[in-house]
């Protein structure tokens, strides 16, 4: 499958006449707990030619397509991704650190993820963790019956959050570590591994009774993490000016002859 999503990388970059910096696995593949039918969630950072960014007009600054090869391309064009990682953007820093890369030009992937060590903000990932394990809980936990996979959307986001507040550093994309790291009670983390279990085999749509158990401990968190965010405000000034430098730098690498 790597060489057909690499074949669809050049595909873009000669359609659109851009050059893609960097492209990884993200999604449940690179989370660790893929089925036998989950797609391929490749995200990519890309630049284009000099002339598209001397318009007076905004441009679309993002690409997506979903293929009939259950490949789902997803980009953003490099100065939008270098705002949203002045922003500590947790999307983005999970990219960085994927466990699946397929391209990776001018080591750039490599450069932000050092980089993302000096712009992380524990209080905006965390908040955006919180935001969406608070909106899946109500979406998904709140039925006498749930569908397993749908834990996973609480879980990780609360396990990530969990991780932030103990080490103070950007949570990994694998699921397991955050479990094994994270989870120190012995019966919740049984039932989160057979959980896991069942998902990788393919039970991932079945429908049970909820786990109580787990909705208690999820809504412990939520309420934990709710609270803590109202007394830690967001005072981090991060450095625009290194980040020009970055864009301006690999706009010429990426095009110089």
């Amino acid at each position: 499958m790597k060489e057909e999503i690499l074949k669809e990388l050049k595909r873009l970059e000669e359609q659109y006449e851009i050059k893609i910096l960097f492209a990884v696995e993200s999604g449940s593949r690179a989370w660790g707990f893929s089925s036998t039918d989950s797609d391929w969630d490749v995200r990519y950072i890309y630049v284009h030619k000099l002339d598209w960014y001397l318009k007076i007009d905004q441009l679309k600054d993002n690409q997506e397509e979903i293929l009939e090869n259950d490949i789902d391309l997803a980009g953003w064009e490099l100065k939008k991704a270098l705002k949203l990682f002045r922003k500590s953007n947790p999307p983005l820093l999970e990219w960085l650190r994927s466990p699946i890369v397929y391209k990776d030009e001018f080591s750039f992937f490599e450069l932000l993820g050092e980089m993302s060590k000096e712009y992380f903000n524990s209080q905006s990932c965390m908040h955006h963790y919180l935001h969406m394990a608070e909106g899946n809980f109500k979406t998904y936990l709140q039925n006498d019956l749930v569908r397993i996979k749908k834990y996973f959307y609480v879980l990780r986001p609360i396990l990530a959050c969990d991780w932030i507040f103990n080490k103070n550093s950007v949570a990994p994309m694998e699921f397991q570590l955050l479990v094994e790291s994270e989870v120190k009670e012995i019966e919740i983390k049984t039932i989160i591994k057979d959980l896991l279990s069942r998902k990788i085999s393919g039970e991932e749509l079945d429908i049970e009774p909820k786990i109580q158990v787990i909705n208690d401990f999820l809504e412990a968190k939520i309420v934990f993490y709710s609270n803590y965010l109202k007394l830690n405000k967001n005072t981090s000034k991060p450095d625009t000016e290194r980040l020009d430098m970055v864009f301006t730098k690999t706009l010429r690498m990426a095009w110089e002859k």
